[in-house]
């Protein structure tokens, strides 16, 4: 997963109504009952059938690390997928996105100004459009490249043109070198 599909995994998991399941044998039960075998379960998380059935059962208690990793992330990725959708539609209907982020912005700019990219930390509020384009295109499987332009898009028609209001001549921008990258919606 790249910067923003992250981004977005924590996002839903802040909208969360209730905690996931925190005991081994509660999340592999929650497990069992999303992907229906135990087979499905061990193909998901790496490991055999029979040790899925050992943690189900309590007779083995302590997973490695990376495997309990491994687990707990499985469980939050399906986590209230009800909750989720909710919240990703009402963010693209009305509410919009926020985007916390510390990255170098690149953009093209007209002769005589500077087009230097330049490291910035930035807390933008994007419109219900961009947030609808960003969930359809991760929807669709897009890359996190496309992602990024999509976002970049938004930062430039809000932020570095203020809606049209200022550095008309601003053509392209690009985020480059994410160092940190939140949203909120």
């Amino acid at each position: 997963m790249g910067e923003i599909e992250d981004a977005i995994e924590r996002a839903d998991r802040e909208s969360f109504t209730r905690p996931p399941p925190k005991t081994l044998k509660g999340q592999i039960g929650y497990l069992l009952k999303q992907l229906k075998s135990a087979k499905a379960v061990a193909e998901e998380l790496g490991i055999t059938a029979d040790s899925v059935n050992r943690y189900r059962r309590g007779a083995r208690k302590h997973p490695p690390k990376d495997i309990a990793a491994r687990i707990d992330a499985a469980v939050r990725s399906r986590w209230q997928p009800q909750v989720r959708r909710r919240r990703r539609k009402q963010a693209a209907a009305t509410g919009g996105i926020t985007v916390e982020t510390r990255a170098r912005f690149g953009y093209t700019a007209p002769v005589g100004t500077t087009d230097d990219g330049r490291l910035r930390r930035l807390t933008v509020h994007l419109p219900p459009a961009y947030a609808q384009r960003l969930f359809d295109a991760r929807d669709a499987g897009a890359g996190d490249q496309e992602m990024r332009g999509i976002i970049a898009e938004g930062f430039k028609d809000v932020y570095f043109q203020d809606g049209g209001a200022r550095a008309t001549g601003l053509s392209d921008v690009a985020i480059n070198d994410i160092d940190y990258m939140d949203f909120d919606y």
